[in-house]
């Protein structure tokens, strides 16, 4: 009952036909942020109840804050953009849901938000040891609720870089280009979704798209017809049955 009153039940949204307030509604209702709030604030209350000292799990969330933008950097360009995944069966399917479907389809809402089986153990696995090794259970929950609430701002952020409308903030203009000339112009570079400190720092940013040669791999990611025949489990997973027939056939030949 509680689902069919979501505005996302049988909706779907397009950020290029969407305003800044429909977006507001469609992000504060959809059930991965929701749950990545939700988490956040049980992490913290936890770490409140059972903090004696509030150095380190302070310490630790702001050592989260520090290491996020590397840690973005490094998923974006060595993971999401890496080939291997959709090399294997097992992998495919994550691959294709975390990043395939993006660059095909950049404006799909449903397809940006990453699924909670590929968002939740990565920042659960990488905030809690940091918060662990700084000050034990209350400084990991502290630190859990900080990457939660970072990585649900990461994602209002991606989303308004996919919205027709100019930010008034510099920075959010700048990222904003600097995102849209990596889905649009050339995926080998502008890794930084959310700050652009990491590409300048490994020179793979640029500013402007005549920096940079076109790539004729960005809405494919180099998953090309080659690749298809290849390593099939994306194409498969991605097409009607009609187009891919053949290829079913000729893997069960």
């Amino acid at each position: 009952m509680l689902a069919k009153l979501s505005p996302w039940h049988g909706q779907k949204y397009f950020l290029d036909r969407m305003s800044l307030g429909d977006l507001t509604v469609a992000f504060f209702t959809h059930y991965s942020i929701l749950v990545y709030l939700g988490l956040a604030a049980l992490s913290a209350g936890y770490a409140v109840a059972t903090a004696t000292d509030w150095t380190r799990p302070a310490l630790a969330a702001l050592t989260v804050v520090i290491l996020y933008p590397f840690v973005e950097y490094a998923l974006h360009r060595w993971v999401l953009h890496a080939r291997w995944l959709y090399k294997n069966p097992w992998t495919a399917k994550v691959w294709k849901r975390l990043h395939y479907d993006h660059h095909q389809n950049p404006h799909d809402l449903s397809v940006l938000f990453g699924a909670l089986y590929t968002t939740l153990p990565p920042i659960v696995l990488l905030t809690s040891p940091v918060g662990w090794s700084i000050g034990g259970a209350p400084a990991a929950a502290l630190a859990i609720a900080a990457g939660c609430l970072i990585f649900a701002g990461y994602e209002f952020c991606h989303c308004v870089q996919h919205l027709p409308f100019t930010p008034r903030n510099a920075w959010l203009r700048e990222i904003k280009k600097h995102h849209l000339a990596h889905h649009f112009h050339s995926e080998r570079g502008n890794y930084g979704i959310t700050l652009d400190l990491v590409d300048r720092i490994l020179g793979t940013g640029y500013a402007s798209p005549r920096a940079v040669p076109r790539s004729a791999t960005t809405h494919n990611l180099g998953y090309d017809e080659a690749e298809r025949e290849r390593y099939p489990w994306v194409a498969e997973l991605s097409a009607s049955d009609d187009e891919y027939a053949v290829l079913r056939t000729r893997r069960a030949t």
